[in-house]
């Protein structure tokens, strides 16, 4: 940092993270190291509607400002009313027109994450920006915006909390099959075998997802078929307690979406399958921290209490829109994707062996536990 700067006692600090749940969730290292960092700061978050959930009881956030991803006029002119010089220090966790703007109007000090090819006014309006890192995981790179105000980094993300305690279950497995885009989903009989191979190893299987009729259609597609019959919790769930749920869990496996960031960090054992986008920047973030960033393309990785599965074919990582470039476009690695590799990773999160035939076996990374 070039210069030190002084803020006085009890600052008011914004934290701008206009993007989806995961990304919001992957933020809250940052306000806590800025909780820390600064005595007495009252930190308020701006993020969109419907994302707030994923915040739910954080103790270093005192308020939320949830914007609608599409406002109309009269809703942009009120925020910005509202925000107007409103705090000591205003952070854009994103290297967007928006997200900078926003924390120019509301902050007398002003710090914000910009691209290499970053516009000229953008060092203008900030007061301290942060040329993001492309070779960094996302955490390690928002920490870095805490640097830029003095404040030591943190390695735990904050998961939402929930007063009230679930009910106690036996032994169990919880599965999440639906990504927001079809470009990041495996396949329907691949979900279902592996669901009867861990019944098989004792554990029921609790399955969850989101409450959108069309999410609800394709969860149905998948589990009706499944013997024994599997636990939804789909659509019946806040985010507070899906993550006491997780923290419960024998192991989770999941898509590449904000569940299996919310899983790593509840502290389950947590299984990420991965196709097209390489998990080296939006990885899942074990508890604790990552001491090695995840390699773009790999068969099965593990760090801390997190593994990753790739079905590494040729032209992956492409960190492309699946095969045909669109977001409900398929995905041969996902497509190609094997059970036998997937309950390889699974058994491992559980502590296990698994049998597999040789042919298998070589295409593996890391040796096999011993049972």
């Amino acid at each position: 940092m070039d210069t030190e700067v002084k803020f006085s006692e009890n600052p008011r600090v914004l934290v701008v993270t206009m993007r989806r749940l995961g990304d919001v969730l992957l933020t809250t290292p940052l306000v806590r190291a800025l909780k820390r960092g600064l005595p007495g700061a009252r930190i308020d978050m701006l993020v969109f509607r419907g994302t707030e959930g994923i915040l739910a009881g954080n103790p270093d956030i005192d308020r939320i400002i949830a914007f609608p991803q599409r406002p109309g006029a009269a809703e942009t002119a009120k925020l910005i009313f509202q925000l107007w010089r409103g705090y000591d220090i205003a952070i854009s966790t994103q290297t967007g027109d928006r997200p900078t703007i926003l924390a120019a109007i509301a902050g007398r000090f002003r710090v914000g994450l910009v691209s290499k090819e970053k516009s000229l006014w953008k060092s203008w309006v900030l007061s301290r920006s942060v040329t993001t890192g492309s070779d960094l995981h996302r955490i390690n790179d928002l920490l870095r915006l805490g640097a830029a105000v003095g404040v030591d980094a943190r390695p735990d993300i904050v998961v939402p909390r929930q007063v009230q305690q679930l009910a106690p279950r036996a032994a169990y497995a919880v599965l999440h099959a639906n990504p927001m885009h079809r470009v990041k989903r495996w396949t329907d009989e691949g979900w279902r075998a592996l669901a009867e191979a861990l019944t098989q190893r004792g554990l029921a299987i609790v399955v969850t997802g989101g409450p959108a009729p069309a999410e609800t259609e394709y969860l149905d597609r998948v589990w009706n078929p499944v013997r024994p019959p599997v636990e939804r919790v789909d659509g019946r769930l806040e985010w507070g307690e899906l993550a006491q749920l997780l923290s419960a869990a024998a192991v989770y496996v999941g898509p590449d979406t904000s569940m299996t960031h919310l899983a790593a960090s509840a502290g389950c054992p947590t299984v990420g399958i991965y196709g097209p986008v390489s998990p080296h920047v939006m990885g899942p973030w074990p508890v604790g921290g990552l001491s090695e960033n995840w390699a773009r393309a790999g068969t099965i990785q593990n760090r801390g209490n997190v593994w990753v599965v790739q079905n590494p074919l040729p032209c992956m990582p492409c960190d492309l829109l699946g095969c045909e470039r669109h977001m409900e476009s398929h995905s041969t690695c996902l497509d190609e994707l094997t059970v036998a590799q997937v309950l390889q990773a699974a058994d491992r999160a559980l502590g296990r062996a698994t049998v597999v035939p040789p042919a298998q076996a070589k295409t593996s990374s890391m040796p096999l536990s011993p049972l």
